[in-house]
């Protein structure tokens, strides 16, 4: 299934390379980039949408370019449908959507393990709207975390 913004465009892709992931994840403490795409998990199409709590089924993934402040909306509907796996197949978008931070409300164990292995630092704790979240993350206030925050859904 090709990626889609909120108009129902197909959305250009970052091929999956682990290589290019690796090494540009944060840890925490560290500084973060001016320039980064970093992706919000959220319930509309702006920055002042909500952040959707869950990871794996949340509605859309607003991906921002922080350089260019561009937003993208992306919808996550392969993920919201699978019976299992939700976390892992968004995790698999957030790689080829070449993001390099993931801005959440929960993240589970599968989601976790699969964002790592792609480089990507997962920060949850999310809350508010995409900006206040973005802002939270730049300010120091929001961490990347080193572990799941919940319990998978089918343990």
């Amino acid at each position: 299934m090709v990626p889609k913004n909120h108009d129902g465009e197909a959305v250009a892709l970052t091929p999956l390379t682990v290589a290019t992931h690796r090494g540009s994840g944060l840890v925490a403490g560290d500084r973060l980039e001016a320039a980064m795409k970093v992706l919000v998990t959220t319930t509309g199409k702006s920055l002042d949408s909500p952040v959707d709590p869950r990871f794996g089924r949340a509605e859309l993934f607003a991906v921002v370019e922080t350089e260019t402040n561009r937003l993208d909306i992306v919808t996550n509907d392969e993920a919201r449908g699978a019976l299992q796996g939700a976390g892992i197949q968004a995790a698999e978008l957030a790689a080829r959507l070449g993001v390099q931070v993931v801005l959440t409300g929960h993240c589970g164990p599968k989601a976790f393990a699969a964002l790592q292995a792609a480089g990507i630092q997962v920060v949850a704790g999310a809350e508010g709207t995409v900006a206040q979240a973005i802002e939270a993350l730049f300010s120091g206030k929001l961490q990347p975390t080193t572990s799941p925050d919940v319990r998978g859904h089918w343990a």
